[in-house]
């Protein structure tokens, strides 16, 4: 996608015109991951490329209840979160984007079983 429209373009208002946005969820415990893709971004595609990191991770269904899945069964901590910026900025990249920080509502998932 990047070789067809090129790092994101925006008007005089910040409205996007043309371009790619990439949208990067962090994980809890999973930063190492976060700095393989900063670096990835920044060297394989641009260090322009506009990265908006995500901290809007919550567990839930099996993340919630599945033992094997434990390691992220919580929210990032705002250091994780800190951190993850860190990493795309030793990356080299610059446009980065927190503005839509915990906007989304929390709920939670219940299982609904058909009646019998």
């Amino acid at each position: 996608m990047h070789e067809q429209v090129g790092d994101l373009r925006v008007d005089e208002n910040g409205l996007a015109l043309r371009g790619v946005l990439v949208r990067h969820l962090v994980m809890p415990g999973l930063l190492e991951d976060t700095g393989e893709i900063a670096r990835w971004l920044a060297s394989e595609l641009s260090p322009d490329t506009y990265l908006n990191v995500m901290d809007q991770y919550y567990p839930a269904w099996k993340a919630k209840t599945d033992a094997k899945f434990s390691s992220i069964n919580r929210e990032i901590r705002g250091s994780e979160f800190e951190q993850a910026l860190a990493y795309a900025r030793e990356a080299g990249l610059w446009r980065l984007d927190r503005r839509w920080r915990r906007v989304q509502p929390r709920f939670e998932f219940v299982e609904i079983l058909p009646a019998s």
